[in-house]
């Protein structure tokens, strides 16, 4: 016997991967619903590709990996050929239209939502196998694809419950990067990589832990090393104050040049509301020494409005993406001469126009220089959905809840198939990271949906007349059981509790013979239990089970539901 209990096979879950329930399936099937409904107003239509495809289909695009198959799952197919759980949505996309090319509308929007694989060390928030929802549009190089993408992904955290003021959707551009490394002779791409994928962690390991990354490297709480980027302390600093340009808040500066333009007559008042500007300095976003307004600054906020409005009488509002323009100015100083540096800041201003255009303003949209992105095909505008309400941390202080969905520009990913380069862009959402956000603020019901009617058995020899009262039921769209287990009376009872059913269906042998059958209200006996008075308690026992005709079986339970609003989806 000892043998025996030694050799039994241990239950037990591989680290990194999660067992989800009913409760959180049927959260997760609704959060999906209202995400699709978005998706398809756009225009987005669904496409499924498989959890496989061959290795070199995918290409070494994950962050953090410096060796082909390392982060993925990889096995040998019996012809020798390597294949791999896909580590994101986007790579087998890229496939997928590059394999049916010709048969496929172009642009080509789709939508689709699926489990990804990650071969990587498990831990707080890191998983080996999560849910992603994206949406892809391939065959377009207009940067309205790029703004229709931050459109619809802010349309979605509203439609969700997340209200304006408690997301951002923040924007960047890969170029732009580039060019900064490029003003500061960065050129090796291997370098490159190390220096984007220290950037992209900024969030998680904040400026402390991205400059030991950018420099020598850094040793985690495990006590593994990463190596760094080996950068200069000067070119570091260089960095830092790139992606901590985005500190400045465009809509309080814009709002503030507002009220200068609605005030001033003439360039020295204007001059000294920007003097008062720079002695109030907007606070960091990493919590450094506040930005101020330079003199290169104020000469060009002093040449914009004078050539804008001090010489145009009856100007009362600032010119639209004042905030913006005074961001993309900053940034143009940062990439000095870089001409993919300069393309990169053009492409972010026609986003910039077409969101303004179209409603989408600072209260929604963040051209911030911190976002980076560490898959290495992204070539273009990049961007991430920040959610700013503050959660409780573990020792008590409060954070930012951090980043829900991102995505960006990938002109080269489908190219590596053809013999010319598709330009695509798309957005990735973390479900589960969503579905945390949703709960926190309560605007999703995590409850299990109802358990079914259970009719239970009083005699097996009887299991066809049971089984038909079951089939009348479900032919009115009433999920029903029958219970099919070995246990008397009771068991059944207790297992309709615990399935959640709202009632339970009941025929002896008495009610055979009467034609009837009982019928208990599980819902409601469940809260009859604390009723003291026994005559009261007498009377609710009597409401809480009753007769019907065998006939009226689905009328009398269709009432029942419909009074405890009883509906499954």
């Amino acid at each position: 016997m000892a043998d025996e209990k030694e050799n039994r096979l241990k239950a037990r879950r591989p680290r990194g991967l999660d067992d989800r329930g009913p409760a959180e399936i049927a959260a997760t099937r609704r959060m999906l619903e209202t995400i699709r409904r978005v998706y398809e107003r756009y225009g987005f239509e669904p496409v499924e590709t498989p959890a496989i495809e061959y290795t070199d289909a995918l290409g070494k695009f994950l962050p953090d990996q410096d060796r082909p198959n390392e982060g993925v799952f990889s096995f040998q197919d019996d012809d020798e050929q390597w294949l791999s759980l896909r580590y994101d949505l986007t790579a087998p996309l890229a496939r997928y239209v590059a394999e049916n090319f010709d048969a496929l509308p172009k642009p080509y929007r789709s939508y689709r939502a699926g489990y990804v694989y990650r071969n990587e060390k498990p831990g707080p928030g890191r998983f080996r196998q999560f849910m992603q929802f994206d949406a892809d549009t391939v065959g377009s190089a207009s940067m309205a694809a790029d703004a229709e993408v931050c459109m619809m992904i802010a349309d979605t955290m509203e439609e969700l419950g997340i209200p304006r003021g408690s997301y951002i959707v923040k924007v960047n551009n890969r170029k732009v990067l580039d060019g900064v490394l490029e003003s500061m002779n960065v050129i090796n791409e291997d370098q490159k990589l190390v220096v984007l994928r220290a950037l992209d962690k900024l969030d998680r390991l904040g400026l402390k832990g991205v400059r030991a990354l950018l420099g020598a490297g850094r040793t985690d709480e495990s006590g593994d090393y990463t190596r760094g980027a080996q950068l200069a302390e000067q070119a570091i600093g260089h960095l830092v104050q790139y992606v901590s340009a985005g500190a400045s808040d465009a809509r309080e500066l814009a709002s503030r040049i507002e009220t200068a333009i609605r005030v001033a007559v003439g360039s020295d008042e204007l001059h000294s509301l920007l003097k008062q500007i720079e002695r109030k300095p907007l606070p960091s976003l990493f919590d450094e020494e506040p930005l101020r307004l330079s003199d290169q600054q104020i000469g060009f906020l002093l040449g914009y409005f004078n050539r804008r409005y001090l010489t145009a009488p009856g100007t009362e509002r600032a010119h639209p993406m004042i905030g913006w323009t005074i961001n993309f100015h900053q940034w143009r100083a940062n990439v000095g001469n870089s001409k993919i540096g300069q393309e990169g800041i053009d492409e972010l201003e026609r986003m910039a126009e077409v969101l303004w255009a179209a409603g989408y303003e600072y209260d929604r949209i963040d051209f911030n220089p911190s976002v980076v992105r560490g898959l290495e095909y992204y070539t273009g505008p990049v961007f991430e959905v920040e959610l700013t309400f503050p959660v409780e941390g573990e020792d008590g202080t409060p954070v930012r809840f951090g980043s829900v969905a991102g995505g960006g520009r990938y002109d080269g990913l489908v190219g590596r198939f053809r013999s010319e380069n598709i330009p695509a862009t798309g957005i990735s959402i973390g479900v589960s990271r969503l579905m945390a956000a949703l709960q926190h603020l309560k605007k999703i019901d995590t409850k299990a949906e109802p358990g079914p009617v259970v009719v239970t058995v009083f005699d097996q020899d009887r299991i066809a007349d049971y089984q038909k009262m079951v089939a009348a039921l479900r032919q009115a769209n009433i999920r029903a059981e029958l219970y099919l287990g070995a246990g008397k009376f009771g068991a059944q009872m207790k297992y309709a509790d615990r399935r959640g059913a709202p009632c339970a269906v009941i025929q002896g042998g008495d009610e055979k013979a009467k034609g009837e059958v009982q019928i208990k209200d599980l819902i409601f006996g469940a809260t009859i239990a604390s009723i003291k008075d026994r005559e009261a308690y007498k009377a609710a026992q009597a409401k809480a089970q009753f007769a019907v005709p065998e006939a009226q079986l689905v009328e009398a339970v269709q009432r029942l539901l419909a009074q405890h609003g009883v509906k499954w989806e």
